[in-house]
């Protein structure tokens, strides 16, 4: 379990960096999106080996990446851009 929970928070740690590699502009503070991409893994690597049980060690790691994908998506925020809003019918 010690190596399940090690290489879930390195590989939300992975996909945290990659996150912020490809979307810095549009996620909050750096240390908010690697912590919540390692806790995101190791809280998926948790639910997944209560689920499937020991002996699935990849399918613990791919239930960590999945649960920190989802998690870092929700700190992603909308791109900048004009909001074009039509002007109220007058009838």
């Amino acid at each position: 379990m010690f190596l399940e929970a090690l290489g879930s928070a390195l590989l939300g740690l992975a996909l945290a960096w990659a996150a912020l590699h490809r979307l810095s502009d549009r996620l909050p503070a750096r240390r908010t999106v690697l912590l919540t991409g390692a806790l995101g893994a190791v809280f998926g690597a948790l639910v997944t080996h209560g689920a499937l049980g020991p002996g699935h060690f990849l399918a613990t790691l791919v239930g960590a990446v999945a649960v920190a994908a989802v998690l870092l998506s929700l700190l992603v925020r909308p791109a900048a851009r004009r909001l074009r809003r039509s002007s109220p019918a007058t009838y």
